[in-house]
């Protein structure tokens, strides 16, 4: 049996990452997003992209592994002002004590093995580490697989909905929050 783990990411990670998310999106996000936000993907740039998000100070990318292959990745960091505020603007409280997922994604062959509980569990010690104290995630409505995994480690809907214009269509996002003490069950 292979072993699994997750580690932080290095710049040589960049274009498994890129790959991760291009084949993952164009095979469970297709009908979301459409073909022009897919086509994006593809650009020359993408693993420059992941370069720079991986050198950022404020960036934490970690890749999930099992064995000798990369199958998943997860980016979090101190949450921006305006990902945290309410629908009018306003911060919260507790503003300068949240973390945000960004992303937590796992290619669907490598699916229902962890990936994603470890990738989540690590990025939430890791932003405990820097002081905050919940986490939000924005997640697709249609996203089961993303909901799924945010609810088993006790995160659920705020009341927060954003509506991004992929292009093509529009998507439904839903702000998650919870506690990065994570008991993922």
């Amino acid at each position: 049996m292979s072993t699994a783990e997750v580690r932080t990411a290095t710049v040589d990670d960049a274009g498994e990452i890129a790959r991760i998310q291009r084949d993952t999106w164009r095979a469970a996000y297709a009908e979301m997003l459409g073909e022009h936000a897919l086509a994006e993907l593809d650009a020359a740039d993408a693993e420059r992209q992941w370069t720079g998000a991986i050198e950022h100070p404020e960036t934490r990318v970690y890749v999930a592994l099992e064995g000798r292959f990369t199958v998943g990745f997860c980016v979090a960091g101190p949450a921006p002002e305006e990902e945290s505020a309410a629908a009018d603007g306003t911060p919260p409280p507790d503003a300068d004590r949240i973390g945000l997922i960004a992303s937590v994604l796992v290619e669907p062959r490598w699916g229902r093995r962890g990936h994603g509980g470890r990738l989540l569990a690590t990025a939430a010690a890791d932003l405990r580490g820097l002081g905050a104290e919940r986490g939000i995630s924005w997640v697709a409505q249609a996203d089961s697989a993303s909901l799924a995994l945010f609810r088993r480690a006790g995160w659920h809907p705020d009341g927060t909905v954003r509506t991004l214009d992929t292009g093509e269509r529009l998507l439904k996002e839903l702000r998650l929050t919870g506690t990065l003490e994570l008991a993922l069950t």
